[in-house]
């Protein structure tokens, strides 16, 4: 799996987190994101969102096993239309995802709709330069900071989610 390569619980350090915050992570996949983040998000809710069954199913297991009460999951196609609360989320993630959609711009504005007006977009994808995965759909920081742009996000943090992947921290105008 790629999480090997990203330490979730090193770059969430970069979120300022409260324990009571509602989280979404979009394209959560078997929930390497999800975990470390319901742990420390106690007080909240961790609403885990995939489009495949099995990553879904393999996660309620890890939550199951790890006694977290707090994480649900749902199954929707982010490129079309899930249900979720527009204006609730204080963080929305998107780790690996942008280079594996079709509608980049669609799946941001889903993230900006998704956060409160304090609310924080986190994006971790790939480099464009990284030798390891598939560098097929990979977007650039650059290309990805004028996107946000567009979309009435502003760049709250930049910084660098280890050897093979950016990291973006997005906030509302």
């Amino acid at each position: 799996m790629n999480e090997g390569f990203l330490n979730p619980n090193e770059i969430i350090k970069n979120v300022p987190l409260r324990s009571n915050m509602n989280a979404c992570d979009l394209g959560c996949g078997s929930g390497g994101w999800v975990i470390p983040l319901a742990k420390q998000l106690k007080e909240g809710t961790v609403y885990a969102v995939d489009i495949l069954d099995e990553a879904l199913s393999a996660l309620e297991s890890k939550v199951s096993a790890q006694n977290l009460s707090n994480v649900k999951t749902l199954k929707g196609d982010i490129e079309e239309n899930i249900k979720l609360r527009e204006d609730y989320f204080d963080l929305v993630l998107m780790t690996n995802l942008l280079f594996q959609v079709e509608n980049r711009s669609k799946v941001m504005e889903l993230a900006k709709n998704l956060i409160n007006q304090n609310g924080m977009i986190l994006i971790v994808d790939w480099k464009k330069d990284a030798p390891m995965g598939s560098s097929e759909g990979r977007i650039s920081l650059q290309d990805t900071k004028e996107m946000a742009s567009n979309l009435g996000l502003k760049i709250e943090k930049e910084f660098i989610a280890g050897s093979f992947h950016w990291g973006l921290i997005l906030k509302k105008l």
